[in-house]
C-alpha cells in the first residue's frame, strides 16, 4: 500500500473536529439541567420532590437508551452523516423549547423529547469516526471526540452562575445553547461525508433481527455491554448529581457547586482521553488486546474514586472531594477512549452503531434506575459512602469482564483513503 498524501491523512481527522462541537452541544445540553437544579425547582415550584426530580433525569435516559439502537442501526443502514446532522437539528430544537416551559409536566415532555433526537447522535457518530480511522490512531482519534463531551460538561457546569445571575436565568441559557446548535447544523450537514463501506463477503446492511442476533451470538460483545454498563451507574450519578451534592455536603453556592462537580473532573477526563488513547494505539502494535488493557487499567483508577468521594464530606474538605473526583476523571478518559474500538475488535462495520446502541440501550437505562434510586435514597438519609461502596464494587466486576473479552478482528496499519 502506497503511503497517503498529506491531503488524505488529514481528512479523517477533520470528521473528528467537525463532531467536536457538536459532542459539545451534545453534553452541554444535557448537563445545564443537573447544574441549574436549584433555580429550576424553584421556578417550576410543581417538582417538588427529590424523587420527581430524579425522575426528570431517569426519563431522560429512559428514552435515550432504548431508542439509541434504533438510532444506531439507522446510521448503519443508510446514511450516518444524515443521522448526525439531522439529530442536532432537532435536540438543538427541543433544548431551544425546554428554555420555555412552566410546569413539571412540560420539562418531563422537552426531556423525553431530547432523549428521542439525541439518542441518534453518539453511536452514529463514534461509528463514523471508526469507519475513517481504521489503523492505529482509533483510540486517538475517539479521544479526542471525547473531549468535546467532557469541555461540554465544563460549560454546563457553570450553568449554575448563569441561572443565579439576575439578568441572564436557565432560561436564556436553553434558548441561547439550543439557537447555536440550530445553526451549527447547516454547515455541518454541507461538510461532513460518509466513509465507503468495503464489502466483506457478509451481509453489508442486515436486518434488525438479523443485526441483534449476531451481536447476542457474540460472547465478547455480551462482555462489552456489561462492561460498559457497571461503571456507567457512577458516571451517570456523577454527571446528574454531584452538583447538588457539593452543595448540600458542603454547604457552598450553586455556582461554585456547579464548577467544582464538573470542571475539574473533566478536565482530568481530557487528560485521561488523551493518554489513554495515545497508550492504547501504541499498545496495539504490540498486543491485540492493548485497549483492552489500557480500559482495564482506567477502571482500576475509578475504583477507589468512587470509594474517596462517598467518604469526603465526612472530612468536611471540598478539596478532598475534587481530588478524588480528578481520579475518576483520569480513569474515565481511559475507559471512554477505548469502548468504541473495542467494539471495534469484536464486531464488523456494518454493526458498529447498532452495537453501541446496544449498548446504550443497556448502560442508559440502569443509569436512569441509578438517577431514580439515587434521588430516593436521598430522602430517606442513606449516607453516601454506602451509596458510592456499591458503585465501586460494581466497577470491579468490570475489570474482571473486561479481561475476558476476545479481539476478532485486527486493525490496519494505516487508514484507507476516502472516495
Amino acid at each position: 500500500m502506497k503511503p497517503q498524501s498529506p491531503a488524505v491523512y488529514r481528512h479523517p481527522w477533520m470528521i473528528v473536529a467537525l463532531l467536536v462541537p457538536v459532542a459539545l452541544l451534545n453534553y452541554l445540553d444535557r448537563q445545564m439541567l443537573a447544574s441549574m437544579k436549584f433555580s429550576v425547582m424553584r421556578d417550576i415550584s410543581d417538582i417538588g420532590l427529590e424523587a420527581n426530580w430524579g425522575a426528570i433525569l431517569a426519563l431522560f435516559k429512559w428514552v435515550y437508551a432504548f431508542l439509541s439502537p434504533v438510532g444506531g442501526y439507522i446510521a448503519d443502514r443508510y446514511s450516518r452523516r444524515h443521522v448526525i446532522a439531522g439529530s442536532l437539528l432537532v435536540w438543538s430544537a427541543v433544548t431551544w423549547t425546554t428554555g420555555h416551559v412552566t410546569t413539571y409536566e412540560q420539562l418531563l415532555w422537552t426531556r423525553a423529547l431530547m432523549g428521542i433526537s439525541e439518542a441518534f447522535y453518539i453511536p452514529a457518530a463514534l461509528a463514523l469516526i471508526a469507519d475513517f480511522h481504521t489503523g492505529h490512531t482509533r483510540s486517538r482519534a475517539v479521544g479526542l471526540h471525547q473531549m468535546g463531551i467532557y469541555v461540554g460538561v465544563i460549560i454546563g457546569g457553570f450553568g449554575g452562575y448563569a441561572a443565579d445571575h439576575p439578568a441572564l436565568g436557565w432560561r436564556w441559557a436553553f434558548e441561547l445553547c439550543g439557537l447555536i446548535g440550530i445553526l451549527y447544523a447547516v454547515p455541518l450537514f454541507l461538510l461532513i461525508r460518509n466513509a465507503p463501506r468495503a464489502v466483506d463477503g457478509l451481509p453489508a446492511r442486515p436486518s434488525p433481527a438479523g443485526a441483534v442476533r449476531e451481536l447476542a451470538a457474540n460472547p465478547s460483545f455480551v462482555l462489552l455491554v456489561l462492561y460498559f454498563t457497571l461503571p456507567a451507574l457512577a458516571g451517570w450519578i456523577v454527571r446528574d448529581w454531584m452538583p447538588a451534592i457539593l452543595k448540600a455536603e458542603f454547604n457552598i453556592g450553586q455556582g461554585l457547586a456547579g464548577v467544582s462537580a464538573t470542571l475539574y473532573w473533566q478536565t482530568a477526563a481530557i487528560a485521561g482521553a488523551l493518554v489513554g488513547g495515545w497508550l492504547a494505539d501504541r499498545w496495539m502494535r504490540k498486543s491485540p488486546r492493548g485497549r483492552i488493557y489500557v480500559s482495564a487499567i482506567g477502571m482500576s483508577l475509578i475504583v477507589p474514586a468512587m470509594f474517596g468521594v462517598g467518604y469526603a464530606p465526612q472530612t468536611g474538605l471540598l478539596w478532598v472531594a475534587i481530588a478524588f473526583l480528578i481520579l475518576f476523571g483520569i480513569g474515565w478518559g481511559f475507559f471512554d477512549s477505548n469502548n468504541m474500538p473495542i467494539l471495534c475488535q469484536i464486531a464488523r462495520p456494518e454493526l458498529r452503531a447498532t452495537g453501541y446502541g446496544i449498548m446504550n440501550l443497556v448502560s442508559i437505562s440502569c443509569g436512569g434506575f441509578a438517577d431514580w434510586g439515587f434521588g430516593a435514597l436521598r430522602d430517606r438519609h442513606v449516607p453516601l459512602f454506602g451509596i458510592f461502596g456499591v458503585f465501586a464494587s460494581a466497577a470491579i466486576i468490570s475489570i474482571v469482564l473486561v479481561l475476558l473479552i476476545r479481539p476478532r478482528y485486527t486493525e490496519p496499519t494505516v487508514a484507507p483513503a476516502p472516495h
